[in-house]
């Protein structure tokens, strides 16, 4: 029975997607290398294929056995900074396997559901919130590459006349985000509070960001399921990053500093994406409310953190 495909599905958005695929009755086979991804988050109804997406060869016979109805592009290179120290890798995964699971869907016959970026694909000068109408404007290698893909995305559509949709993610944040990286601010603070540690807070708290729960985003994912064009997954809602830091803080129940240092290279000073269009074409909106979500999340973390700690200490 032919079912789904879900790249990156062992990653922390990307498992959230597949566990809701699952929920819905769908077989799922995830597709993922593991370089930030973790097995254990696949859900054990699931099909693991442990692949690079830039490589055609290994991707090729998987997708065409696989036959899906839907395919589901997670997997990317998603740092800022790691696109700045090596762009040409950036580009590699992020267009070239693009393109190669377009490739995919045309011979599938299956549409294409494109996780895509918002305010690193927008840039400063976007007015806010930001519609999906503005010409991008990328600061970073990742933001141009993620523009490129949708490029492709956008022509195989036409091309192939398949229903391909392109989702661009607020930050998102929730449940399984790592705090061993740079995008995952929540989980980042989330940790530092739970050991009692002086998190950075770069650009000294004052950039801007839209910050969306990882369930609303996988609920858009579904509900983009052949229906083409490009969405803004967000709340339209602007919040700083040192109001995140404080909302957390009051959860954690810490009084803890963090440590003020100016914004990283390829950063936005600001960001917020105008989510109406969703609305009208999707009939979505974001639900989780930013407080709830973030007690919520902290508690889930912590409570993995714990297990980490006592599974290390065996």
């Amino acid at each position: 029975m032919p079912g789904v495909v879900v790249t990156g599905g062992a990653g922390f958005i990307g498992s959230h997607v597949v566990d809701a695929l699952i929920a819905a009755g769908e077989p799922v086979v995830v597709i993922d290398d593991l370089s930030t991804g973790r097995a254990e988050l696949v859900a054990a109804e699931a099909d693991l294929e442990v692949l690079d997406i830039a490589d055609a060869a290994a991707l090729d016979p998987v997708l065409d056995t696989a036959a899906p109805h839907a395919i589901y592009h997670l997997a990317a290179q998603a740092s800022v900074t790691a696109s700045v120290a090596n762009p040409w890798r950036d580009c590699e995964v992020n267009v070239r396997g693009t393109l190669n699971l377009l490739e995919a869907a045309r011979r599938c016959r299956a549409p294409l559901i494109f996780t895509s970026t918002g305010g690193a694909l927008y840039g400063n000068e976007a007015p806010l919130p930001t519609p999906e109408s503005f010409i991008p404007s990328p600061l970073a290698p990742y933001g141009a590459s993620k523009w490129a893909a949708e490029a492709y995305v956008n022509t195989w559509a036409n091309s192939s006349q398949l229903p391909h949709a392109v989702l661009r993610l607020g930050n998102v944040y929730g449940p399984r985000q790592s705090p061993h990286g740079e995008a995952g601010v929540v989980a980042i603070f989330s940790h530092a509070l739970w050991r009692a540690e002086n998190p950075r807070m770069f650009g000294f708290g004052k950039p801007t960001r839209d910050y969306v729960h990882v369930a609303d985003v996988s609920d858009a994912m579904q509900r983009a399921t052949g229906v083409r064009g490009a969405f803004n997954i967000s709340t339209g809602v602007e919040t700083p990053v040192s109001e995140l830091f404080s909302i957390l803080s009051q959860v954690a129940g810490s009084s803890i500093e963090p440590e003020l240092l100016p914004l990283r290279e390829g950063e936005l000073e600001r960001s917020c994406m105008d989510p109406s269009r969703a609305l009208e074409a999707l009939g979505w909106r974001a639900r989780v409310q930013l407080t709830h979500g973030l007690e919520q999340t902290y508690r889930e973390l912590v409570a993995g953190f714990e297990a980490e700690e006592r599974e290390s200490a065996r």
